[in-house]
């Protein structure tokens, strides 16, 4: 009873800290750094690391980060609002229907991969392939921007910073998370398919 309390108090709290924070972000960080606040890949980065940094059970962590994203949304809209006078509807539109819906599936894949990464109960592969899952968001986003080059529409230098950034900041939580040598190469080689389904996944959502 004790987890779930602290679950529904902290899941919501970071929720709105993350959408504030990441308005803040797109709207004062110069671009390649700037280009993380419009990252759905680091929003589910951020899923991970609330269940990975908490003691709840699998279904709590899950729940807990699918709240977290969807009130992340309204949030990030509100923030637009107070700072930049957007319209106010922009909190419930379709738009942001479409990115609580997505915030939905990505909290409860990545709240569970958080709350597995940890459980040292659970099967070595597994809980290394859940390690594996925000190095892989990254990646593949990164993939997604390199499809982009070429393309008249983007900077070619600013995309190939931000891919840049992507694949560092992949590489780096990577480490962080896990300590042994042999255990990174391990999560990093569980990455590459993962990140290939992560791809497929963005490109079907239509952020390609």
């Amino acid at each position: 009873m004790k987890i779930t309390r602290s679950a529904a108090l902290v899941a919501p709290a970071t929720g709105l800290l993350l959408g504030v924070l990441d308005f803040i972000w797109i709207k004062y960080v110069p671009f390649p750094f700037g280009g993380l606040g419009n990252s759905i890949a680091v929003w589910a980065v951020a899923a991970f690391l609330l269940t990975l940094l908490n003691r709840w059970s699998l279904p709590v962590s899950a729940a807990a980060a699918a709240v977290q994203l969807v009130i992340a949304v309204p949030a990030y809209y509100l923030a637009a609002t107070i700072i930049q006078h957007d319209d106010l509807s922009n909190l419930y539109d379709a738009n942001a229907v479409l990115w609580m819906i997505l915030g939905v599936v990505a909290g409860l894949v990545f709240g569970a991969g958080g709350a597995l990464a940890r459980r040292a109960d659970a099967p070595r592969l597994l809980r290394d392939a859940a390690l594996a899952l925000p190095g892989a968001v990254l990646f593949a986003e990164a993939v997604l921007e390199i499809g982009r080059i070429g393309d008249p529409s983007y900077s070619t230098g600013s995309l190939v910073a931000y891919v840049i950034v992507l694949i560092v900041l992949g590489l780096g939580i990577t480490l962080l998370n896990t300590s042994a040598a042999h255990r990174r190469a391990r999560v990093l080689l569980l990455a590459l398919p993962l990140t290939a389904l992560g791809y497929a996944l963005l490109s079907l959502t239509g952020f390609r």
